[in-house]
């Protein structure tokens, strides 16, 4: 009799540790400009329903808990892409992510999407968001000397492979949200506007490919990407931008459009490999910023009188690589292909 006791005790313990562990805190970060001067965090309780999602909580919060809680949602299905907020200090499209996925110790911080104003909680000002993919002309231009509008404008499977990830870019803005170079640099593009840019540019029924990556090679273009590639790791899609940035760059330096600091820092990248194995410290900024460029030249000056001080200049006599003959063979056999 005590021995089915004990058993009813423990089972009962159990049942309700279960129930204690699975109620999960969702901090999070709310604002109401008529009544806020700053963010701050508010804190739910809820116990995680079997395969609900990040939305599906946001909802059970907001219909249980909270009505005034305000986030953007729409189709529920991965498809809109209205519904991007920040988890844990990432992007995150909230109804494409299992929330068990990223309760952290039974705990979710969430906030709004990064490098926007904050209109209300959860809801950011996409404003300057659609101004940018709007300037890179995100539509086609064909020729209409050589088709007459009854003629359809066809594709080989190779030619639309090539802009076939860029098309499943839903516009979510997770990638521009998580972007280092938009956190310093507002004027950049940034990564959903390039990726939407290589759809357009790559796309071999439009006839403006060459005008296109003039402008998208200026200042605050394709060159002045980090590659910290957290707009791929945050995309929800194939579109994965950083793929498509390098696809832009390919096609610049092959189209001779290199009249650019990026694009003569790549280059000259590669000459420095190619030559001696190694990186050419001394040339490389002379050799990016343009030999007849007087005042850019003049502007590395501080800068080498800086490193020379404090001790980081590189050797003045450069001395390749021991295993140059290894690295010559790779770039052979890279150009046979």
């Amino acid at each position: 009799m005590q021995g089915e006791i004990f058993e009813i005790i423990l089972l009962s313990c159990l049942i309700f540790l279960n129930i204690i562990m699975s109620e999960t805190t969702f901090k999070i970060q709310r604002f109401n400009p008529e009544k806020d001067k700053e963010t701050y965090f508010q804190e739910f309780k809820l116990e995680i329903p079997k395969g609900a999602t990040l939305l599906d909580c946001l909802n059970l919060i907001k219909w249980t808990q909270d009505g005034t809680l305000t986030f953007r949602m729409s189709c529920r299905s991965a498809i809109c892409g209205s519904c991007s907020v920040r988890a844990n200090g990432h992007a995150v499209l909230a109804c494409k992510t299992q929330a068990s996925s990223v309760a952290q110790n039974d705990q979710v911080t969430i906030k709004p999407l990064g490098n926007m104003e904050i209109i209300k909680d959860l809801a950011v000002d996409l404003t300057e968001f659609w101004k940018k993919v709007e300037a890179i002309k995100p539509w086609l231009m064909p020729d209409e000397k050589k088709e007459t509008q009854t003629t359809e404008r066809t594709q080989s499977v190779e030619e639309f492979l090539k802009i076939d990830k860029a098309s499943t870019c839903i516009m979510c803005s997770s990638c521009y949200s998580d972007c280092c170079s938009m956190a310093v640099d507002k004027s950049f593009l940034g990564p959903t506007a390039l990726a939407k840019a290589q759809r357009f540019v790559e796309d071999s029924r439009d006839k403006e490919t060459i005008s296109r990556i003039k402008e998208l090679s200026e200042d605050a273009g394709i060159w002045d990407c980090t590659h910290c590639g957290e707009c791929s790791q945050r995309c929800p899609t194939e579109a994965k931008p950083l793929d498509r940035i390098v696809s832009l760059r390919t096609v610049a330096l092959n189209s001779g459009v290199t009249n650019n600091y990026g694009a003569r820092h790549a280059k000259a990248f590669v000459k420095s490999i190619k030559s001696s194995g190694i990186l050419n410290e001394n040339t490389i900024p002379v050799a990016s910023m343009g030999f007849f460029n007087i005042p850019g030249l003049l502007s590395l000056i501080p800068v080498g009188i800086r490193m020379f001080l404090k001790g980081k200049n590189p050797p003045l006599i450069h001395h390749p690589m021991q295993e140059l003959d290894d690295v010559k063979r790779i770039f052979k056999k890279f150009e046979e292909k």
